[in-house]
């Protein structure tokens, strides 16, 4: 069930509150004439957003309020109010898919004064807001779901034109209509806009010449003035933000270490006042921690002394490595036929020299003869076996790479100096037993003397641990409250030097968007390109006639707004036409193929309601004529138009078709009163059929219907509600058997209406 409840008080004749629960397909109103019941489809066209008056039979809104009875005064007030079930059902799907509650309610009260409240869950919305929440769910104040009495016949009665938009409403075309109406609203106000906005810049442009002469001499200092501006802005939002970021951290920062250290410091007067009467015990830690000092000291030498063995054990190894490798090259080259050998690079490159200074007299001839050229070639032959014979000569007698002698010694001192430092951390090793054996007493001394005050103590040392680690965090605070002190006032100075050099705009900065990444580095770096254009600008010696720099300032920026805003306002109008178009579209394509269906349904029921026969909806097309300023009047004071039907707009129109079994009928107006209303109550359920509404109520449209029609008609009834809860105002027996709950409304000689209910079971009874 959609629909949940409808709730009345002070509206008519409800002087009392009345409570309506709709828990079942079918609920029917009945009661005798002048009971009131027909108020209850009144106050829910009001609760909807009814604007007129007339169709809730009242002149003013004061006729909606309860206006007293015999014994009852009147009231002030007026409230109706209705509850939705909003809970996904369907494909997880919300009957008001802009709401996420579970239950919807919508709320209007009226006063005396004439003033109207409405609400939605309790908060209060504009009409606007009501009509369209409820057009989400093809709901409205009136239309095909809701026919009051006598109302049944007004979609045969009405014209092309109303019917037409009878059944848009019926299709759920409402909020389609709601954009496209809105649409064309702001269209046209756009055009205005665009119009005014066109004129301003055309006074503009003149004046803005005029200025842009009177500022070229002063157009640099200006540029820089602007960028210095903006810079300062910048840096000045960033710097707010990173100060006010550093004194949260550092109140932050402290309320923790401050309140631990407070507490630290009364449980420290506590463990204090436990342990004044036990001074040795004290002593004797002191001179513990004097031990551990020196027990750490000892070890400390010791593994000094350890790391020194190591180191030479680690030379040794490297020396005896090397001894190892001259013996083996040594032994290779002894093997070897020719052994290498190291000489002089100066001696190699003079003797290469030498050789390119012959080959070069050969090849170019500077020779007398073959023989002296040959004798030459000789020479240097025998010179380069000379300089090879005497460098090996050389070598075997000189050559002491592979002597080990030196590492050999150097191993001797080595060894010895291990010597030396086992003898130390012999004696280390000795101190530390000695140390360690103190020690060992002192902790026995001390747990002989603790013994009542051991977790004291140990409570004393973590507390006083804990205090020196919070003096120092708190320290660290307060360097950074020093610095930050320091930034804070130089950024106050900055400030005023930024008011007095380029004006308040500089200190102006809440629509800088701040960089919420940005460090202090980066913060720095844009003051250093502060400091550059300001004396960029003192260079250009300011920024030049202030007055006029303001005001052709402030008139580009005038027109550059004014331009700006006619470029968007040229989107915006594209735009809205491109979506009128669209939504336009949309309606058509959604109306013929709603028409279409209704149609088929509209078949189907009136065939069943006559037991044969034909009915359908056809579209029509009607051109408006207009008026032109050439009318003229008749002799009878009647005008004459001279319209081009050409020009005339085009009225789309819904016309009604029918044929009876059995007659030959043209028109609606051959119906007989019981036919048209079975053709209105036929159309009006193909219309339900094809877009359902969450409920339909019926003011006694069956009215005019025999026992025969009756039954078909409960019949339609039964099978409309396996679509949408149904409310039922009537007097037919027939009727009233097909709902699960009956309200009656009673008057009596009280002067108001009074509701009494009853369940299936019982209805049924009542029925026969």
């Amino acid at each position: 069930m959609r629909l949940k409840s409808l709730h009345i008080h002070g509206f008519k004749s409800f002087a009392k509150k009345a409570d309506l629960s709709f828990t079942t397909p079918i609920t029917s109103v009945v009661g005798p004439n002048g009971s009131g019941k027909s108020n209850v489809v009144e106050a829910m066209r009001f609760v909807l957003g009814e604007q007129s008056l007339k169709s809730m039979r009242g002149k003013k809104g004061e006729d909606m309020i309860f206006n007293g009875g015999k014994d009852i005064s009147r009231s002030n007030r007026a409230a109706v109010k209705v509850v939705f079930d909003n809970s996904p059902q369907e494909e997880d799907k919300r009957l008001f898919g802009t709401h996420s509650f579970d239950e919807v309610v919508v709320e209007r009260a009226v006063n005396r004064d004439g003033t109207n409240e409405y609400l939605i869950n309790g908060s209060a919305v504009r009409l606007k807001d009501i009509t369209e929440l409820l057009a989400e769910a093809n709901i409205g104040s009136s239309g095909h779901h809701i026919i009051s009495q006598g109302e049944a016949d007004r979609l045969l009665s009405s014209s092309n034109k109303e019917r037409k938009e009878m059944i848009e409403d019926a299709l759920g075309l409402k909020v389609y209509q709601y954009k496209k109406e809105e649409s064309e609203k702001r269209l046209d106000k756009t055009k205005e806009h665009m119009k005014e906005v066109e004129s301003l810049r055309r006074e503009l442009a003149p004046h803005i010449r005029f200025l842009k002469k009177q500022v070229e001499k002063i157009e640099k200092a200006k540029e820089v003035r602007t960028e210095l501006t903006s810079l300062y802005k910048e840096f000045f939002a960033n710097e707010k933000h990173l100060l006010a970021v550093e004194e949260k951290d550092i109140k932050a920062g402290r309320v923790e270490p401050e309140k631990e250290y407070k507490e630290l410091q009364d449980k420290l007067k506590t463990t204090k006042e436990l342990l004044a009467h036990n001074d040795g015990t004290t002593k004797l830690t002191e001179g513990l921690f004097v031990l551990e000092g020196k027990l750490r000291d000892a070890r400390n030498t010791k593994d000094g002394y350890s790391r020194e063995i190591g180191r030479f054990e680690g030379e040794i190894s490297y020396i005896e490595r090397s001894i190892e490798k001259k013996k083996m090259l040594a032994a290779q080259e002894a093997e070897a036929e020719s052994p290498d050998i190291q000489v002089s690079l100066k001696e190699v490159e003079s003797l290469i020299k030498k050789i390119r200074t012959v080959l070069n007299d050969i090849s170019v001839g500077n020779y007398a003869s073959f023989d002296e050229a040959k004798k030459a070639s000789k020479d240097l032959v025998v010179e380069c076996e000379s300089y090879v014979s005497a460098q090996k000569t050389t070598q075997k007698k000189d050559d002491g790479r592979f002597d080990t002698s030196d590492e050999v010694a150097e191993l001797g001192k080595i060894k010895e100096s291990i010597k030396e430092v086992e003898g130390k951390i012999e004696d280390a090793s000795k101190y530390e037993q000695q140390i360690l054996k103190e020690y060992e007493n002192a902790k026995q001394n001390i747990e002989a003397e603790k013994e009542k005050n051991v977790e004291a103590e140990k409570e004393l040392l973590k507390i006083m641990s804990r205090q020196h680690e919070l003096t120092a965090e708190l320290d660290k605070l307060q360097v950074r409250e020093d610095a930050y002190k320091q930034q804070k006032d130089f950024y106050e100075r900055e400030m005023m030097e930024a008011g007095v050099l380029v004006g308040v705009h500089a200190i102006r900065f809440d629509d800088v968007q701040i960089d919420v990444n940005i460090d202090r580095r980066t913060q720095q770096e844009k003051l250093h390109t502060v400091e550059k254009f300001k004396i960029r600008l003192e260079e250009l010696g300011g920024a030049g006639d202030e007055a006029v720099l303001k005001e052709f300032t402030e008139t580009e920026e005038r027109d550059l707004f004014l331009l700006k805003e006619l470029e968007d306002l040229t989107k915006s109008l594209a735009d809205l036409e491109v979506l009128i178009t669209e939504v336009t579209a949309q309606l058509k394509t959604m109306f013929d193929e709603g028409v279409s269906k209704i149609n088929k349904e509209f078949s189907t029921f009136f065939k069943q309601m006559f037991g044969g026969g034909e009915a359908k909806l056809v579209i029509t097309e009607e051109r408006k004529k207009k008026r032109k300023l050439t009318d003229i009047e008749d002799e009878d004071g009647e005008m004459e138009s001279s319209d081009d039907e050409n020009d005339s707009p085009v009225e789309i129109g819904i016309d009604v078709y029918v044929s009876l079994p059995h007659k030959k009928l043209k028109g609606l107006s051959m119906l007989s009163g019981g036919e048209r209303a079975l053709t209105s109550i036929a159309l009006l359920f193909a219309m339900s059929q094809v877009n359902p509404p969450p409920f339909i109520i019926l003011d006694e449209t069956d009215a005019a219907l025999d026992e025969a029609n009756s039954r078909r008609y409960g019949d339609m009834i039964e099978l409309l509600s396996h679509h949408s809860q149904l409310i039922l105002v009537t007097h037919n027996r027939e009727t009233m058997s097909r709902a699960g709950v009956l309200y009656g409304v009673t008057m009596g000689n009280t002067g108001h209406s009074q509701l009494l209910s009853i369940g299936f079971d019982e209805a049924a009874a009542v029925a026969k």
